[in-house]
């Protein structure tokens, strides 16, 4: 009986023993295969770092980070108006995005509020369209959209801007189900007792609604500042004239073969200062998101 005792007992420590190597050996390689993803992650944007204080303007270098290191690039970026202007091509993006952030969250949350809370006769039908229509790619209405806006007398000079700012804007209510499945996780129990209490229902909308929606609303925000800052497609049909342009166009134009030679330093400078904004704002919404988080935990 001591035999098989013992026996049973090496055996265990065996497994035991094997189980800790496997797991050992798993978290090994699970580090080695991310740490190799940071690299791979990590390495272009360390090169247009690096390239934007290259003294050498020119698109092809013999190493990887700079022979001479200056901080020209960024200087002429924001003083050579006359060839393009960036610092106008910024502000334009800057204005595009903060409206459109503005704009897209509050018709984002009335949508969502309307869908989750409000029952009336064409709701599922409305739903299911837009659910339909989402499946399609948004570059299949480019054209139409640039129609109507040229109907409308928006496709051409300083309206260029408004006419961005609608189209982002609209675009963002089909984007109302992320927003709507979270609503519908909060009790409507407590908009009846806030409803018994006197409360209106934009009230309870402002006073309920909003305060626990915290984490969706700056997920919101984030997308709606992100999508005109980034957009390519939209913003190249409608601004027409580079007087009109964003910063995606401008760094595009700095790409083309007339201004590459003197421009390519310049345009991973430009590309450094168009990302200093994105990180400003997910320094921001990530504080604002984990307060909101903790606050409705402690709720």
């Amino acid at each position: 009986m001591s035999n098989k005792h013992s026996s049973t007992k090496v055996e265990s420590h065996g497994f035991l023993h094997d189980q800790k190597i496997r797991r050992i050996t798993g978290d090994i390689f699970a580090h080695l295969f991310l740490a190799i993803l940071a690299v791979i992650w990590l390495v272009p944007i360390v090169w247009v770092f690096a390239e934007s204080f290259n003294k050498n303007t020119a698109p092809y270098t013999s190493s990887f980070f700079p022979k001479e290191w200056t901080l020209d690039n960024y200087k002429v970026l924001f003083t050579d108006r006359n060839v393009l202007d960036f610092p106008k091509m910024f502000m334009t993006t800057f204005i595009i995005a903060c409206f459109t952030c503005v704009i897209s969250v509050i018709f984002v949350l009335s949508v969502a509020y309307c869908m989750s809370r409000m029952r009336f006769r064409v709701r599922k039908t409305f739903m299911n369209v837009v659910l339909i229509l989402g499946m399609f790619p948004g570059i299949m209405a480019v054209t139409a959209i640039y129609f109507i806006l040229k109907a409308l007398g928006l496709s051409s000079g300083a309206m260029t801007t408004v006419a961005l700012i609608l189209v982002y804007s609209a675009g963002s209510g089909a984007g109302f189900y992320v927003m709507k499945g979270y609503m519908d996780t909060i009790p409507t129990s407590l908009d009846e007792a806030a409803l018994l209490d006197g409360c209106t229902r934009f009230q309870v909308f402002y006073k309920i609604i909003i305060p626990i929606c915290k984490p969706m609303i700056v997920y919101q925000a984030i997308i709606g500042f992100l999508t005109p800052w980034l957009d390519f497609v939209m913003a190249k049909v409608i601004c027409r004239t580079q007087s009109n342009y964003t910063v995606a166009l401008g760094l595009w134009l700095m790409l083309q073969k007339e201004y590459i030679q003197n421009w390519y330093a310049r345009f991973a400078a430009a590309a450094v200062v168009i990302s200093i904004p994105i990180a400003i704002l997910f320094i921001v919404m990530q504080r604002f998101y984990q307060e909101s988080m903790s606050g409705s935990v402690k709720g």
